[in-house]
């Protein structure tokens, strides 16, 4: 006589015949891109947001995210193979369960899960035997089994037999034309061994390379890691910006020559400070745990003090440069391109630019900013009094013009046509002796 299918041996034939229902909790950078992909492999897939302006949009065929086009959702939602919605109650219907939250820090610079915590708590009553949950989440080591697994055994579940639990860190790299999220090799850390077992095969299903990670624990620190490294090298050179300046060194052409050794360098870029969701946020993360053990992580913080201090420098530099054209800053009109806080993306997540504004209308001046994929300042948490100012056009009425962002599209300005300044912090344009300041 056969035994009895378990709901791993269930959940598992979904997945392997794409059946699987794949509900998918926050439409953003993260989730969207997830579910497009998932889309793509064949199954099924229920959007969860609390965003009712988000779930509207896909459902009628429209994206809000500049690079990524809503067409195959729009097909996937007429087929009736995606649906979009604010009801958490329909998480019951899912068989995975992917939290693709955000998770910023506090005003004290630590951990904020309310987002993870308030995402889990709203499907705990709609859980069920035979379903994956999957944090995608950036958070510190701890955070699965410590926040996700009491919770969900508090709800009568047995890990490893009822739901299974896994952590497997988003690498989504927005822009980025060479990776897609299929080919973007992916970590998988479970609670358990089933649960490694299960997380495994749903996102091999979707992902060309899928790593296991000796537990939830482990994919979590490598998140992090990852992250750490490129703060810490990035305050690096932007330390080394303000050194070679003040020796009349150009740092972009330092960084050229020497990225053309072929082995022990890699080369990271300066600029006007740290922008999205992860490299500003993601190492204070594991700065807050280690103080738990009594670890101080002077590398870490010490990149962070230098990372945020470079809206400032920026500043400082705009200053000086009005000066040397007999100009002070109050009162200067000075226009700043580039919101997104990467090239040729409308993310501002974390942006510099918003800081720099912030920080040259404190000092007096008239700042309007460019960027033709921001039109409109959306809401955001941090600088509210933003929200609805639009880009303005590059003209030559300005006392100062700021590049904070090398968007392709700025490879038109002619600066010799300009009648400002302009002060250029990516190293994007070419030296203009007397046009063309670095900052």
């Amino acid at each position: 006589m056969n035994e009895p299918i378990n709901s791993r041996q269930l959940l598992l034939q979904k997945i392997k015949n794409k059946t699987a229902c794949i509900g998918i909790i926050g439409l953003g950078y993260v989730g969207l891109p997830l579910a497009l992909r998932f889309l793509e492999a064949g199954f099924p897939v229920l959007g969860l947001d609390i965003d009712k302006r988000k779930t509207s949009m896909l459902m009628s065929g429209e994206s809000y995210i500049g690079h990524i086009s809503a067409a195959p959702i729009g097909r996937a939602a007429h087929e009736h193979r995606f649906e979009a919605v604010t009801d958490f109650s329909m998480a019951r219907k899912a068989d995975a369960l992917i939290l693709c939250v955000p998770t910023p820090l506090n005003s004290h610079r630590e951990p904020d899960l309310s987002y993870v915590v308030g995402s889990l708590e709203n499907i705990l009553p709609y859980l069920r035997p035979g379903q994956l949950v999957s944090l995608e989440s950036t958070t510190y080591p701890g955070t699965t089994d410590e926040e996700l697994q009491p919770r969900i055994e508090q709800a009568g579940l047995v890990l490893g037999r009822d739901i299974f639990l896994v952590y497997s860190p988003e690498r989504e790299d927005p822009g980025n034309p060479n990776f897609r999220t299929q080919s973007i090799p992916k970590i998988c850390g479970g609670a358990t061994q089933a649960c490694l077992e299960v997380g495994m095969a749903l996102y091999s299903q979707v992902i060309d390379h899928v790593i296991p990670a000796s537990s939830t624990r482990t994919a979590e620190a490598v998140k992090l890691m990852e992250n750490i490294f490129r703060s810490v090298n990035i305050a690096l050179v932007n330390e080394l910006k303000v050194a070679f300046m003040k020796m009349d060194i150009d740092i972009f052409e330092v960084i050229r020559a020497a990225s053309t050794k072929p082995f022990g360098y890699m080369p990271f870029f300066p600029g006007p400070g740290l922008g999205g969701h992860c490299i500003p946020i993601d190492p204070f993360y594991l700065t807050w745990k280690a103080r738990e053990y009594e670890v101080v992580t002077r590398f870490i913080e010490l990149a962070g003090e230098i990372n945020t201090a470079m809206p400032y420098f920026v500043v400082q530099r705009a200053a000086d440069v009005l000066n040397e054209h007999g100009k002070a800053v109050k009162g200067s009109r000075i226009l700043i391109l580039g919101l997104a806080y990467k090239a040729d993306v409308d993310d501002d997540r974390e942006s510099p630019t918003y800081r720099i504004m912030s920080l040259l209308e404190q000092k007096g001046a008239n700042v309007d900013y460019n960027d033709p994929h921001v039109p409109e300042i959306r809401p955001n948490r941090e600088y509210p009094h933003y929200v609805g100012r639009r880009s303005s056009n590059i003209s030559s009425h300005y006392d100062l013009i700021v590049l904070c962002t090398a968007h392709k599209q700025y490879r038109e300005i002619d600066p010799a046509a300009l009648n400002a300044p302009l002060l250029d912090t990516r190293g994007f344009f070419p030296d203009l002796p007397g046009r063309i300041y670095r900052g």
